[in-house]
């Protein structure tokens, strides 16, 4: 299950578990945080398309710290007049974690997700590899040697 959700003027597809980093929010550290802005919900076997958000879905993040992003510097300066100026800047940026993901119902949390594995490759019913359809790789040593033709070649033949 994942929805894409509009938080802090980004869109973000997420699944419960999912760490998101997003512009500062006003909520403490430890606080759980209630995005409705729901965009797409995708339950596994339907998918439900808002105009433009669905109505009643909702996903249920916690904070989980604040912090700074990386420093990015502005530099301007203008030639010939001993001009310049440095301005430094460090976006103030909120991380979450998405723990339920919930719309039309349904309602899927973390524990559901680390409980429910996806089976593997081979029990899926596919067919394993086999040689002849591998690529065939030629060896360079059972080609004939051949030399350049030379103008000596030329007048030989």
């Amino acid at each position: 299950m994942y929805a894409v959700v509009e938080v802090g003027g980004r869109q973000w597809k997420v699944e419960p578990g999912t760490r998101v980093t997003i512009n500062r929010i006003a909520a403490a550290a430890g606080q759980e945080h209630v995005v409705d802005r729901v965009l797409l919900a995708h339950d596994g076997t339907h998918a439900r398309i808002g105009r433009p958000y669905l109505e009643g879905a909702k996903v249920v993040c916690e904070v989980l710290d604040h912090r700074l992003g990386p420093k990015e510097i502005s530099y301007h300066f203008r030639r010939r007049e001993n001009w310049r100026k440095t301005r430094g800047h460090r976006q103030p940026l909120t991380r979450l974690v998405v723990k339920t993901i919930a719309f039309g119902g349904a309602t899927i949390g973390q524990t559901a997700v680390t409980a429910k594995r996806p089976a593997p490759a081979a029990s899926l019913g596919r067919a394993p590899r086999t040689s002849a359809l591998k690529p065939q790789v030629r060896s360079l040593a059972k080609r004939p040697v051949t030399r350049p033709r030379t103008s000596k070649d030329a007048t030989n033949a």
